[in-house]
């Protein structure tokens, strides 16, 4: 395989936010490596991109298991030589309960996919980046709203979300001095399988079920892809991306 100009791990590429984003690299010039627990999307989201004559690599992969994110991107290197791009999307969500019905179970699988998964692929990403030739690379997190306000009933993701914005800025400040960027990505209501249900209603903080507005998740994926399009003396630290109409200014 002959080596792409850049190239991007993206987690969690199997649906929604992560697939567009991955679809989109591609179309922008990207070879792209498609992580996810489950390999039948990722293959054909890899058959997708290659249909539009993009490179791709389908991984199926655990980011909560260190030795499955040590495999992916330890595969990346062998194939392309380098990485220039890490997304990391990946994320769940908990039932939307009252917090002291949470079990354990679920909130530790929430934090140890949309947090530690995050961490792990970080590290690995690390350990390429500040070896390899040129140097550097860059790191966008999938933040989302809720790294801001939450929702009613979201302890998990919301503490994990909240958490990710700290861990932006340990990456960006802790990737400085080896051209390693970080940046993330807070996206408000974009039009993929969990969003679904937002058309019929979802739980206000009043106490009221209201229909929200939600935008094109092609949106979410350009925006990417301006991000990672920058040189690396340059960084979009912090992005919102969000449908205008969206209870979130003044929410609650």
């Amino acid at each position: 395989m002959s080596q792409p100009t850049k190239v991007a791990i993206v987690t969690g590429a199997g649906s929604g936010v992560g697939r567009a984003t991955a679809l989109a690299l591609a179309q922008a010039g990207w070879a792209v490596v498609l992580a996810g627990r489950r390999a039948e999307p990722l293959t054909q989201a890899a058959a997708e991109v290659e249909r539009l004559g993009g490179v791709a690599l389908a991984v199926p992969t655990d980011v909560t298991d260190p030795a499955s994110v040590a495999a992916l991107f330890a595969r990346t290197r062998e194939t392309f030589g380098r990485l220039d791009l890490l997304f990391n999307n990946a994320g769940i969500g908990a039932p939307a309960i009252p917090l002291e019905e949470l079990t354990f179970a679920q909130w530790q699988a929430v934090v140890q996919t949309n947090l530690t998964g995050a961490f792990l692929c970080t590290q690995e990403a690390f350990r390429i980046m500040k070896h390899q030739v040129p140097r550097g690379g860059r790191i966008i997190n999938n933040g989302s709203i809720s790294a801001h306000t939450p929702r009613p009933h979201s302890a998990p993701y919301t503490a994990t979300k909240h958490a990710i914005t700290g861990l932006t800025k340990s990456i960006a400040l802790d990737g400085r001095p080896f051209d390693i960027a970080c940046g993330q990505i807070d996206i408000g209501n974009a039009a993929t399988e969990m969003t679904e249900r937002m058309k019929a209603g979802v739980l206000q903080p009043d106490g009221r079920i209201m229909p929200e507005p939600t935008i094109d998740v092609d949106v979410v994926a350009r925006a990417i892809v301006y991000m990672a399009s920058l040189p690396l003396d340059a960084n979009v630290l912090f992005m919102t991306v969000m449908a205008t109409k969206m209870p979130f200014v003044g929410r609650g």
